[in-house]
């Protein structure tokens, strides 16, 4: 695979993230119900995309506000340039620039930044997760009676609406108490740095859980769908996130949940 560096990768992803702390860049287009694309989405899209472009142009590039097909064996840059778009938009400070890489279809590279807090984690494969410099395990509880959930209701999809609350209802019955923050990828790494047991969230799309997840194993974590298959990194996914010790809990809690 060609030579990259993580550390210039953390670097321009904290100059995407300077974008999103802007003035002006909330002006809002609705792409369907609840599912919403600002000036900051497709201006830290645009200059993502061509900054890898520049420095890896043997590299696809596939991102949330873009058509392009990658090849799938190849490297993929796989990008969402706002994960937490309604975040934004409500000024709740709770949203992030995710870039992750993947290589012969696995992550490989994953890098989230949220600039409001100023927490940049990364991870490269075999070398662990970090936390601003601070390395990064996961929870080692294993009683998921004792777990604090974090999910999501997949508001886009409002047709799984009875199966997603039936979901949460089923979690929410089982562990210690549930949170919603509205960032898939900063979930994931929440659940990285132990401060969750489990995230789990229904239909999301690769750049939702790609580089949110390589964090995560690298900090000691497991991520499957739902019905325990490693992840498809170019297909929508139920994803279950874990401390790895709660995740057959967790599956079994979702096994029979159906979604559309």
């Amino acid at each position: 695979m060609m030579d990259i560096s993580i550390a210039s990768l953390i670097e321009l992803v904290r100059e995407a993230g300077k974008i999103l702390l802007g003035e002006g860049r909330t002006h809002v287009s609705e792409k369907g119900y609840a599912d919403f694309v600002t000036e900051a989405d497709l201006a830290v899209q645009s200059f993502l995309i061509k900054e890898l472009r520049v420095r890896y142009p043997e590299a696809d590039v596939l991102s949330e506000e873009s058509d392009v097909i990658p090849d799938k064996n190849g490297p993929v840059f796989i990008i969402d340039p706002v994960d937490g778009t309604t975040n934004l938009i409500r000024r709740l400070n709770q949203s992030c620039v995710a870039l992750g890489l993947v290589f012969e279809g696995k992550p490989v590279i994953g890098v989230v930044y949220n600039p409001f807090n100023n927490e940049m984690y990364w991870a490269e494969r075999g070398c662990g997760a970090f936390l601003n410099g601070r390395r990064l395990s996961v929870s080692d509880n294993g009683d998921i009676r004792q777990s604090l959930a974090v999910i999501g209701t997949s508001p886009y999809r409002r047709d799984n609406a009875e199966e997603n609350m039936r979901m949460i209802k089923k979690v929410f019955d089982t562990c210690l108490d549930i949170r919603r923050f509205g960032s898939a990828a900063l979930d994931m790494c929440a659940v990285a740095d132990g401060r969750y047991e489990l995230f789990c969230e229904s239909d999301l799309k690769p750049w939702d859980f790609c580089a949110g997840s390589i964090i995560l194993t690298e900090a000691g974590g497991k991520i499957t769908d739902w019905k325990g298959n490693t992840p498809d990194y170019f297909r929508n996914l139920d994803i279950a996130a874990t401390n790895t010790a709660v995740h057959d809990a967790l599956l079994e809690l979702v096994s029979d949940i159906k979604i559309k």
